[in-house]
């Protein structure tokens, strides 16, 4: 296989810059050209041929997004956003994901050099992933049958969930209290989740998700989850109790643990170590859950990039949860779901479509879920 040819969209001379040194220094990527600007990109396309493009979302002439919808609609391409830290920049990239873009890269309003250095590993991984994604809607997205689960270059500072939540050592019996639902997602996963809660009548029991998203994209995520669905979506208060028919989201900059106090869930936020290199990560949220849920629960991990939550959905079916995972076709990456796979631990693996009512068939037999 060939290196991955990349061509870089960035009205900065100074991002463009950064981001050619950091890419070229991946064996595995080729920089083949850098464009100041929509126009000039068009052009470059048709002459490079590229296999994945980081876009820049605010350029003048064209705006990222106008871009983009024109590019997946003429000659759909992997394309990895360059966002900033803001929530205009935060709902722009929700909505280039949606438009089909694979992943974004966050860049701070302040000290952009030492920041996309410092992330150099993480942005190379997310362009090799975003080669291995076919693009189009999110019902149609999929890693090539070459690859099942990807790797990606290991990135240092790996925590396991041990420095959050210690594991327990003995197996507690968990008496029978109302369902509860665990869902993680990463690359592809704002759209996925969104496909899925839209299927929830309002009566569902509480879904509690960890995605991987900056602090900065929560307000605008957890909007976009509100109006999708009929449940009722917020980031939650550290002590807030669980309710049914609600979505909670964990914060972008905090791990989101559930724990019991006499028949209720509360739930709890960590501003301990990243895990697997993230915070939020989706293992602190689904071993939480397995300690004091156990077969109350029901686990569901969808596209993400990477091994988070595969841990944490084996100790949730050890404790007797039922496991639901997206399957590798309807995954943008078959990364998270696959790992969990590998370990034995899923009852289910179904199309993204098929989530929602296999999640209500198990919390509430007989239930449908909901077609918009």
């Amino acid at each position: 296989m060939g290196k991955i040819r990349v061509l870089i969209i960035d009205d900065s001379a100074l991002i463009r810059k950064i981001l050619t040194e950091v890419l070229s220094s991946s064996p595995d990527i080729e920089v083949v050209g850098a464009a100041a600007d929509p126009l000039i990109a068009r052009e470059m396309i048709k002459q490079l041929n590229p296999d994945v493009l980081t876009l820049d979302i605010e350029m003048p002439h064209m705006d990222g997004i106008t871009f983009l919808s024109n590019l997946m609609r003429l000659r759909p391409t992997p394309v990895v956003m360059i966002s900033t830290l803001t929530e205009h920049g935060a709902e722009a990239t929700l909505n280039a994901l949606a438009l089909g873009a694979v992943d974004f890269i966050a860049k701070p309003k302040v000290d952009v050099v030492n920041t996309l250095n410092e992330y150099a590993e993480e942005i190379i991984s997310k362009v090799i992933v975003a080669a291995q994604a076919k693009v189009g809607g999110v019902h149609d997205r999929m890693i090539k049958p070459k690859s099942s689960v990807v790797t990606t270059p290991e990135i240092s500072e790996k925590h396991s969930v041990d420095v959050i939540l210690k594991p327990t050592s003995t197996k507690t019996h968990i008496g029978p209290t109302n369902k509860i639902i665990a869902l993680g997602a990463s690359t592809g996963g704002t759209e996925a989740i969104k496909a899925v809660v839209k299927g929830f009548p309002a009566d569902t029991p509480p879904i509690l998700i960890t995605q991987h998203l900056p602090a900065a994209f929560s307000e605008s995520f957890v909007r976009h989850i509100d109006l999708a669905t009929d449940m009722s979506a917020c980031i939650p208060k550290h002590g807030q109790t669980v309710e049914p028919g609600n979505i909670y989201l964990s914060p972008g900059d905090r791990h989101m643990l559930v724990i019991r106090e006499g028949g209720k869930y509360i739930i709890h936020l960590s501003d301990g170590l990243p895990v697997n290199r993230h915070k939020p990560a989706v293992d602190v949220l689904f071993r939480s859950v397995s300690q004091c849920a156990g077969a109350n629960a029901i686990g569901v991990l969808l596209t993400g990039m990477g091994a988070d939550g595969a841990v944490g959905m084996k100790e949730m079916h050890d404790a007797g949860a039922k496991t639901v995972i997206q399957d590798e076709q309807s995954s943008v990456v078959w990364g998270m779901p696959g790992a969990a796979f590998k370990l034995g631990c899923t009852d289910y693996m179904v199309s993204l479509e098929e989530i929602a009512n296999k999640v209500l068939s198990l919390v509430k037999p007989g239930s449908v879920a909901k077609v918009n």
